[in-house]
């Protein structure tokens, strides 16, 4: 700390120049005992003290008073900060514990997650391992089956389009069909590439000759046919029975006096026109059908339009006894009840009896030749690879027991 020198008046400077002898040199703390040295109090009198030594003790009292208040301050500063520095390093402590808690939580979480998972996990590689075992296994019998010996396959393939081929040949007595499907199944006996199937396939090649050779029958167009039959009905006329409506037992006087005296005459001439209006009796060359009212040509019209499809239905069914007693009923109706002279009614008698013409049934044959052939092969074939299959089947769980 520094020392604060309190200044003097003039006058305390003046007595003690005069009072104090000035020496060549001295100290400066040396003045006061200098001058108390040189001039002894007289008569046994105290002088009176200077006033700087008071007032140096009182400088230094209170020098010493402002240290001890600052180091009081600073010492309760470094308390109060010790005190706040330990709160805080308290408080980040349990924060850090508190941390380290959250930490371990969720570190035990984890692992607890993490085992829950290695347990899902070794679940599913077991499961997994599972299925790829039945998968392995499921693979071998496919193998077993069709990788092992495709060309059973191939031939299983060609007995099944031979037996396509006699179905739509016998039932539908489709031609072009059964060929392409005996030409299919030929291309798989071919891809099998194999010197034993040359009889199979030799028969089979005499079923396309023979097929070939079969006359074909336009069937769709003989059912046009016969629905444009069935639409010209109506443009058909009736026959004119007018002309032999007279009575067989008619007279030529029938016609009435007009005198009175033969009144008798006229009175028997009305009786028998009245007895000839009312019982009609007419001469018909044909008696086939049961006559008609007049009124009631839709009827017949309509049975005619049934008849012919009858006649069409048949067609696909290959029905020839009943494709030809419907038209030949129909060409009896319109013979018997239409104008045979009219030029629409020429027209469909000429069709009609085209179309009675036509067979609608095909020579096809009984039977073909390859199909007991590649049946045969199937079921020799077919059975020894089942056996072979199920026998590696039954060996393939000893061996896994193993």
């Amino acid at each position: 700390m520094t020392e604060h020198t309190t200044p003097t008046t003039p006058q305390e400077d003046a007595t003690r120049a005069a009072d104090t002898p000035k020496p060549s040199s001295f100290a400066p703390g040396d003045t006061a005992a200098g001058t108390a040295k040189a001039n002894p109090p007289v008569g046994g009198t105290k002088a009176p003290k200077s006033g700087k030594k008071p007032l140096g003790v009182i400088l230094a009292a209170i020098a010493i008073i402002l240290s001890l208040l600052l180091a009081a301050a600073l010492y309760m500063y470094g308390v109060r900060q010790a005190k706040t520095q330990n709160a805080l390093n308290q408080q980040l402590q349990s924060r850090i514990e508190a941390l380290q808690q959250a930490q371990q939580q969720q570190q035990q979480q984890s692992q607890a997650a993490l085992q829950q998972q290695g347990r899902q996990l070794g679940a599913a590689q077991q499961q997994a391992a599972v299925q790829d075992r039945q998968l392995s296994e499921l693979r071998d019998k496919v193998a077993t089956i069709s990788g092992s010996d495709a060309n059973t396959w191939l031939l299983a393939q060609a007995d099944f389009l031979v037996k396509q081929a006699g179905r739509k040949l016998w039932s539908d007595q489709d031609i072009v069909t059964a060929g392409a499907l005996l030409k299919s199944a030929d291309a798989s006996l071919a891809d099998m590439n194999d010197p034993s199937l040359m009889n199979v396939r030799r028969a089979i090649t005499e079923d396309i000759a023979a097929l070939s050779g079969v006359s074909q029958v336009d069937f769709d167009g003989i059912i046009l046919k016969v629905n444009q039959l069935s639409n010209q009905v109506d443009n058909l006329r009736l026959a004119d029975n007018d002309s032999d409506e007279s009575p067989m037992d008619s007279d030529g006087g029938s016609e009435l006096s007009s005198s009175v005296r033969e009144w008798r005459q006229n009175l028997s001439k009305s009786w028998h026109n009245f007895m000839n209006d009312f019982i009609t009796i007419r001469r018909r060359d044909t008696s086939a059908e049961p006559l008609l009212a007049p009124n009631q040509d839709i009827y017949l019209r309509e049975n005619i339009r049934s008849r012919l499809l009858i006649a069409a239905q048949a067609v696909p069914r290959h029905q020839n006894e009943i494709y030809r007693q419907s038209l030949e009923s129909v060409s009896t109706w319109v013979r018997a009840y239409f104008d045979a002279d009219d030029a629409n009614t020429r027209a469909f008698l000429s069709e009609l009896d085209d179309l009675s013409q036509q067979n609608i049934t095909m020579d096809v044959p009984a039977q073909l030749s390859s199909q007991p052939l590649l049946e045969k092969l199937v079921q020799t074939r077919v059975r020894n690879l089942l056996a072979q299959s199920s026998a590696s089947v039954a060996n393939a769980p000893a061996a896994q027991g193993e």
